[in-house]
């Protein structure tokens, strides 16, 4: 998938359940371009079974071609480019182009039992371009004030460049403050998104913005199965790579992840480890335990992730102490 080409390989599964792929072709990643795409498709897979379509998420381009797919009916999953990566490397290839990645993807498809994509819902996809540009403007603001702050201490500060300085950052807090209107705008058109965001910011730290931001990314939690699937999405899930005697490596986020949610959580757990008894009593374990003050936080930012998710999923408020009072209730049956 690039911006303007389609790089397509067809392929299927023999009888004894070898790939094959018979047939490749280059189209323009046009409507007439996806239109040929689907004839030439059509005209050469067998009529009896159904054409499942595979490929890789590249930034924006991919996502007219699926859309297209989706609003046809067509079975549409779209795989990570490090799977592929990885996947190549396993086939051997040596020469890596266009034609061999698009035969890769193929053969993934073929080989591999992978979920249907399906489209995000309009609301959620809306707000994930409002707070992803929010979230620009906010590391834009952040440079502008560095620069006016090298500027003012310098030996000869420049009045003018400093005045410039000042109306860019007025101009950026202008823009959020419209985003913001726009994103309470938009989440006020849906009551239940409304109540669940409600919930979800009675946990100590999280906040409006936090909230919407994690809903926006994960869609609505809708294709989210249980929380070990929401923490590797979000790249908080914990790597070790450990072989024998010789290599012992440090456990470690992996990183693979929506990096989004990651940035979205960071400042309320930095609020949750103060105002939060259970985030505090973790944080101090870990501190205590292993003297890494961010490998502490990131413990942190993965239990608020999944915390929200339960909210959402019950379609409760936070309660304080919910676990030890649990705890407790099963104590008394267990005694009765």
């Amino acid at each position: 998938m690039a911006q303007k080409e389609l790089v397509v390989s067809l392929g299927r599964l023999k009888g004894d359940l070898e790939s094959e792929i018979y047939a490749y072709k280059v189209f323009k990643n046009t409507e007439a371009g996806i239109l040929a795409l689907l004839k030439w498709s059509r005209s050469l897979a067998d009529p009896d079974l159904s054409l499942h379509f595979v490929m890789e998420a590249t930034g924006v381009y991919h996502e007219k071609f699926a859309y297209h797919l989706d609003g046809e009916g067509y079975k549409v999953s779209i795989v990570l480019p490090n799977k592929i990566s990885s996947y190549i490397r396993t086939l051997e290839v040596k020469t890596v182009t266009d034609k061999t990645c698009s035969e890769a993807i193929a053969r993934y498809g073929l080989e591999r039992k992978l979920d249907p994509w399906n489209r995000p819902k309009r609301i959620f996809k809306i707000l994930k371009q409002l707070t992803r540009e929010r979230d620009q403007i906010v590391d834009e603001r952040t440079s502008v004030k560095n620069q006016l702050h090298a500027e003012e201490t310098e030996a000869w500060p420049n009045d003018r460049s400093i005045g410039r300085l000042k109306e860019r950052i007025k101009f950026l807090n202008k823009q959020e403050a419209e985003i913001k209107q726009d994103i309470d705008a938009v989440v006020e058109q849906d009551e239940q998104l409304k109540q669940e965001i409600a919930n979800v910011c009675t946990i100590p730290g999280v906040g409006k913005l936090t909230a919407i931001t994690i809903f926006a990314e994960t869609n609505g939690f809708e294709l989210i199965r249980n929380k070990k699937q929401l923490t590797s999405y979000a790249g908080l899930d914990v790597r070790e790579k450990q072989s024998g005697t010789s290599v012992k490596g440090k456990p470690k986020i992996s990183k693979r992840g929506n990096r989004y949610i990651r940035k979205a959580l960071h400042l309320p757990s930095l609020s949750a480890v103060k105002y939060n008894d259970d985030n505090k009593d973790l944080y101090s374990r870990i501190v205590s335990k292993s003297g890494i003050k961010m490998k502490a936080l990131i413990a942190v930012q993965r239990k608020m992730l999944e915390l929200i998710y339960i909210l959402h999923k019950n379609k409760t408020p936070y309660i304080k102490g919910y676990q030890v009072k649990r705890k407790a209730n099963s104590n008394m049956v267990a005694a009765l």
